[in-house]
C-alpha cells in the first residue's frame, strides 16, 4: 500500500480544511469533520485500499486495516497539518458538536437488546410456520397434511412444542440480553425471567379471564393482595424488571464490602426486584404493553391499505435513520398476542421494501459497466432479496440516488396491495422472498404476488430511468495503458499469492465462549469488512498466539496483535471493543513487531474484570484479514473453548 497516496486521496475526498480532529484504532481512521455533506464518497469508494466507511457517534470512520492504518494516519496528519489525538480526545470533540437525542438513544437501546435474541425468535417462528404448513387445511387439498398422513402427527406436535418455547419463555431471553445491556449480570437477568414465567403462576394469556371471573389466586403480603400473574410472552414488563435489577446490582456492588458482596448482592437484587415486579412494576407495565399493542392494531385496522402503502413508502427511509431497530420489540408484541392482533403486518411491509431495494440493485448490475460496482451490486442484490438490505441500500442504491427512490415507490405500491388483502405474518423470519415461511398459510399466494409486484416495479423503473440517464451510472473508469498493465501485474501477483496458500487451522487466542462474528457489537467486524473469522467472550485474561508466524502488528496500546502465519493466513486478534481508549491500561504485552511466535505461546495479558468495570465489552475478535485469498474461512466450534482449542478453519483455493 502506498500510504502517502492513500492519505492524499482521503484528504482530497474529505476536503483540505474539513477535518477538525483525527485519531485511529487498530483497523480504522476516526475523524471528526466540519461538514459531512462535503465528502466525495465516490473517491473513497473507488480506492482499492479503503475497505469501507461509515459514520457513528459524530465520527466519520475509514477502514484501512491493521498494519497500515497507523502509517496512513501519520501521513494524513502531515498533509492536513493536524495534531495527533487519542480516541478518547476525539470522542470529546465529537460530543461537543452532537446534541443528545433521547428518541435515538431509546431506539439504540431497544436494538442492542433485541438484535441478539432475534435468531432464537426466528428459529421459533420458522418452526411455527412449518407446523402451520403441516396442520393447515386447504393448502394442499381439502385436508391438512397431518390428516392425509396421520403417521406424522407426532412430528407435528413436537415441532409445535419447540416453536412455542422461545415466545412462552420470552422473559428469559429478554432478561439475558437486557441485563447485559443495562450493565448487570446476564444470569441474574435470566433468573428474573424464569421467575416471571414460572409454571406456578397463572399463564399470561389467562390473566384477564381469571381477573374477570374473580378466580385469580393472590399472595397476602403485609396487607397487600399480590396477584399470582405470570408474564409469559411479555417484553415491556421484563425490560422494566431487568432495568431495576441491573441498577440494584450495581448499587449493592458499590455499597457492600467484598466479603459480603458475592453472596448478598444477588440475593438482595433478586428479592427486591421480584417484589417490585409482582406488586407494582409488572401490573403497570402489562397495562402499558396491552395499550401499545391495541394502539398498533387500531392504526393498522383504521389505516387499511392506504396506511400500509404509506408505511411501505417510508420503510426504507426509516432504515436510513435506524428507527427500524425498534420494530422487533413491536413485532414481538404482535406475534405474542396473535389471537388479538391476527399477526404481524410490519414483517410483510419490510419484505416488500427489501425485495424492492434488491430489484433496483439488480437493475444497476445490468446497467453498470464498472467492474467494482457490478461485483458489489450482484452480491448486494442477492442479499437484499433474501432479507439483508443494508449492502444494497448503502453500497449501491443511495450512492446513485434514483434506484433508491424507484425502490421506495415500488415498496409503497406492494405494501398497499398486501394491506388491502390483509396479508399478515405469524412469526418472525427473513424478510425477503423466503419470508413466505412466516406468513399465514392462506395468504402465501398473495404474499408472493406482492413480492413479485414489488420486484417488477422496482426493477423496471430503475432499468428504464437508468437507460435514459446513463450519465448517472457513469462509473466506467478511464484507464491508461500503463495503469492497465500495472493492474494486470497486480492481479497476476494476487493469483500467485493465493496459490501459495494452504489449508490451516487457527486456534483460540483465549479461553471462553465462542461467538459468531456477525454477533459482535462492532459494525466493522460484524459486517466482516475486515474479513471473516470468529469471536470469543473471554473467561480468562491471557492471550495466546492462535498460529505460528511473524508478529506484524503490536500496538503500543497492547489491545491488538497481527500475525502472518507461516502458512500465509493474516490474522488479527483484537482484545475488546473500543479498548484502544484505555491507552494500554490493564494490558500487558510480551511480544514486539517482527518477532516470530509459536502457536500457543502467550502474546500478552489483560485484566478482564477491570476492563468490564470500566464499561468496555471484552469480546476477543479473531479475523483473517486476507479472507478473499481463501476459498472458505469457517468458524469451527459453537461452544465453550479451552486453551489450544480449534476456532477457525481456512481452506485455500486449489
Amino acid at each position: 500500500m502506498d500510504h502517502k497516496k492513500v492519505a492524499a486521496d482521503i484528504l482530497e475526498a474529505l476536503g483540505q480544511d474539513n477535518i477538525i480532529a483525527a485519531a485511529h484504532c487498530a483497523t480504522r481512521l476516526r475523524l471528526v469533520l466540519k461538514d459531512d455533506t462535503a465528502i466525495n464518497q465516490g473517491l473513497l469508494d473507488d480506492s482499492a485500499d479503503i475497505k469501507g466507511t461509515f459514520k457513528t457517534n459524530g465520527q466519520f470512520q475509514i477502514i484501512i486495516g491493521p498494519g497500515d492504518v497507523n502509517y496512513v494516519y501519520d501521513e494524513l496528519l502531515k498533509q492536513a497539518n493536524l495534531k495527533e489525538a487519542s480516541t478518547e480526545e476525539l470522542k470529546k470533540v465529537a460530543a461537543k458538536g452532537k446534541k443528545f437525542n433521547p428518541i435515538m438513544a431509546f431506539i439504540k437501546l431497544l436494538s442492542d437488546i433485541f438484535v441478539p435474541i432475534i435468531p432464537a425468535l426466528v428459529a421459533g417462528g420458522l418452526l411455527m410456520a412449518l407446523n402451520n404448513v403441516l396442520s393447515a387445511q386447504g393448502l394442499f387439498g381439502a385436508k391438512s397434511v397431518i390428516q392425509m398422513y396421520p403417521q406424522i402427527k407426532g412430528l407435528s406436535e413436537i415441532i409445535n412444542l419447540m416453536s412455542g418455547a422461545p415466545f412462552t419463555f420470552m422473559p428469559i431471553l429478554v432478561g439475558i440480553s437486557a441485563s447485559k445491556r443495562f450493565g448487570g449480570n446476564q444470569y441474574l437477568g435470566a433468573a428474573m425471567g424464569m421467575i416471571m414465567c414460572a409454571p406456578a403462576l397463572v399463564a399470561a394469556g389467562d390473566v384477564q379471564a381469571f381477573l374477570a371471573a374473580d378466580k385469580m389466586p393472590y399472595w397476602h403480603i403485609l396487607g397487600l393482595n399480590v396477584a399470582q400473574a405470570g408474564y409469559q410472552n411479555s417484553v415491556i414488563p421484563t425490560l422494566a424488571a431487568c432495568y431495576i435489577l441491573a441498577n440494584l446490582e450495581k448499587f449493592f456492588h458499590k455499597k457492600l464490602p467484598s466479603a459480603l458482596d458475592f453472596t448478598f448482592t444477588p440475593l438482595l437484587a433478586i428479592i427486591i426486584t421480584g417484589l417490585l415486579t409482582f406488586i407494582i412494576v409488572g401490573p403497570v407495565m402489562r397495562n402499558i404493553s396491552d395499550a401499545i399493542t391495541a394502539g398498533i392494531v387500531w392504526l393498522y385496522s383504521t389505516g387499511g391499505f392506504v396506511g400500509t402503502g404509506l408505511f411501505g413508502l417510508l420503510y426504507s427511509p426509516i432504515v436510513l435513520t435506524g428507527l427500524h431497530q425498534s420494530f422487533p420489540a413491536i413485532e414481538t408484541q404482535l406475534i405474542s398476542n396473535i389471537d388479538k392482533t391476527g399477526g404481524d403486518f410490519i414483517f410483510v411491509i419490510a419484505s416488500m421494501a427489501n425485495v424492492a431495494q434488491g430489484a433496483a440493485c439488480l437493475a444497476v448490475y445490468l446497467l453498470s459497466k464498472n467492474a467494482k460496482q457490478r461485483s458489489l451490486a450482484s452480491s448486494a442484490s442477492a442479499s437484499a432479496l433474501l432479507g439483508i438490505t443494508e449492502p444494497a441500500m448503502f453500497g449501491v442504491n443511495l450512492k446513485l440516488k434514483f434506484p433508491f427512490f424507484c425502490a421506495i415507490i415500488a415498496a409503497g405500491i406492494a405494501a398497499a396491495f398486501t394491506g388491502f388483502f390483509q396479508v399478515l405474518a405469524r412469526s418472525l423470519g427473513s424478510a425477503g422472498f423466503i419470508g413466505f415461511l412466516s406468513i399465514d398459510v392462506k395468504s402465501i399466494p398473495l404474499y408472493f404476488a406482492g413480492e413479485l409486484l414489488s420486484f417488477i416495479i422496482a426493477f423496471t423503473l430503475t432499468l428504464l430511468y437508468g437507460r435514459s440517464h446513463r450519465h448517472l451510472i457513469g462509473l466506467t473508469p478511464v484507464v491508461s495503458a500503463s495503469e492497465e498493465a500495472k493492474k494486470e501485474q497486480q492481479a497476476e501477483q494476487v493469483v500467485k499469492d493465493e496459490l501459495s496458500l494452504v489449508d490451516e487451522i487457527i486456534y483460540t487466542p483465549v479461553v471462553g465462549q465462542t461467538q459468531n462474528l456477525n454477533e459482535v457489537n462492532d459494525k466493522v467486524f460484524s459486517a466482516k469488512m475486515m474479513g471473516d473469522g470468529a469471536a470469543v467472550i473471554p473467561t480468562s485474561g491471557t492471550v495466546y498466539a492462535p498460529v505460528s508466524g511473524e508478529i506484524t502488528v503490536a500496538y503500543a496500546t497492547k489491545h491488538a496483535y497481527g500475525i502472518k502465519s507461516d502458512k500465509g493466513a493474516e490474522v488479527l486478534i483484537h482484545i475488546g471493543i473500543d479498548t484502544v481508549e484505555l491507552k494500554g491500561k490493564y494490558f500487558e504485552s510480551f511480544v514486539k513487531q517482527g518477532q516470530h511466535i509459536t502457536q500457543g505461546n502467550p502474546l500478552g495479558k489483560f485484566e478482564l474484570e477491570k476492563i468490564k468495570e470500566k464499561g468496555y465489552d471484552p469480546t476477543i475478535i479473531v479475523v483473517v484479514t486476507n479472507t478473499n485469498a481463501y476459498e472458505n474461512v469457517t468458524k469451527i466450534t459453537a461452544e465453550d473453548i479451552s486453551q489450544n482449542g480449534k476456532l477457525i478453519a481456512v481452506t485455500a483455493r486449489h
